[in-house]
């Protein structure tokens, strides 16, 4: 566990030295109103150390679909975050890295990711893009790449040479590589779903019975951690799934948000995900433990788990543990999802 801390403190410490190297008033300004935000959609965060620039973006986008950024050149980013999957994989655990063993987290999708401001990683062990985006470039198991010689190939690649001088004035270096993705991924707004239409009262928002009443109920029994229109609260949470959580061989794995904090409290809490693009991201879970949505549902009403750090809103009643569905009401929800699709989102990449 402590090795694991000590990664995750050593990626931020490095994000926060890169970033100190970096001449003040030398980065390029942001675009106005860029990316644009949706009209039913919270203000944008702020990002004053890495302001979105349309240049940036497309840069991190080039990064993103790179395989040079593997040690071995054969994966990218987009290996285990596929676009026509909401950039999750279709996966229960990732067997895609370098030395084909599986990881021990399901990969979570890519959306909206600007607006998440409270960590990253199910159990929130990093605190931005960009330092995340250091663990998967230099784990053995992922992407596995030596920086140092990232940067040299980077160099020889003239129209790398050229897109980062256009981008940032001091060029290439692994900053601005981690920079560049961060801005791409912050792009990357879901927001054209045919919910969102109903919401903005925009053509082709029509909603039908089944689903309007699957929105009511979602809004009355889910979005104390599904909230707003991100359809997530950005915490952590302890929905139920098990009872024990032992620290294990693997670091703390599966201590979740208590591997981090420490905090007995935290223990069995992973982060909340979006339920938007639903139907693209099966399997389920921060271990991919459901293959569909229903059985999900099926987990809320009659198989949560009671344990010491239960969320409160699992305990209705006492002695009672769970969200109480009948048939017709899990029957709504699952129609409601499907109006969360938004297939101009995920077609974008094609």
């Amino acid at each position: 566990m402590a090795r694991r801390f000590i990664r995750h403190f050593w990626f931020a410490s490095l994000w926060g030295l890169l970033l100190s190297c970096s001449k003040p008033g030398s980065e390029p300004a942001p675009v106005a109103a860029f990316p644009a935000v949706p009209a039913n959609f919270p203000s944008m965060p702020a990002f004053p150390d890495n302001p979105t620039t349309k240049d940036g973006v497309a840069l991190g986008r080039k990064l993103f679909f790179d395989t040079r950024l593997s040690g071995n050149n054969q994966i990218s980013c987009a290996t285990c975050h596929r676009p026509e999957k909401a950039f999750s994989d279709g996966m229960v655990f990732s067997n895609a890295g370098i030395t084909g063993t599986p990881l021990h987290r399901h990969t979570p999708s890519l959306m909206n990711m600007a607006w998440m401001n409270s960590g990253l990683f199910w159990d929130g062990g990093s605190t931005n893009l960009e330092s995340q985006a250091f663990a998967p470039l230099a784990a053995a198991d992922e992407m596995h790449q030596n920086l140092a010689e990232l940067m040299a190939e980077l160099k020889n690649v003239p129209e790398y040479v050229r897109l980062f001088s256009e981008v940032f004035p001091q060029g290439i270096s692994q900053a601005n590589v981690v920079k560049a993705l961060a801005q791409f991924q912050r792009s990357l707004i879901s927001a054209g779903s045919r919910y969102d239409k109903y919401v903005r009262k925009e053509a082709g928002g029509v909603l039908s019975a089944a689903e309007l009443r699957g929105m009511e109920i979602v809004r009355q029994k889910c979005q104390g951690c599904h909230a707003g229109e991100l359809f997530t609260d950005n915490g952590y949470h302890n929905n139920g799934l098990d009872e024990h959580f032992d620290a294990g061989p693997l670091e703390g794995l599966y201590l979740g948000r208590g591997r981090i904090t420490y905090l007995p409290e935290d223990e069995g809490k992973y982060k909340t995900p979006t339920l938007r693009n639903l139907a693209f991201t099966a399997p389920y879970m921060h271990d991919g433990r459901f293959a569909d949505l229903r059985t999900v549902l099926n987990q809320y009403s009659e198989g949560t788990r009671s344990s010491a750090t239960l969320d409160e809103r699992l305990k209705p009643a006492p002695g009672i543990s769970g969200i109480p569905l009948t048939a017709g009401e899990k029957d709504d929800i699952l129609a409601f999802l499907q109006t969360l699709s938004d297939s101009t989102f995920i077609n974008s990449f094609n």
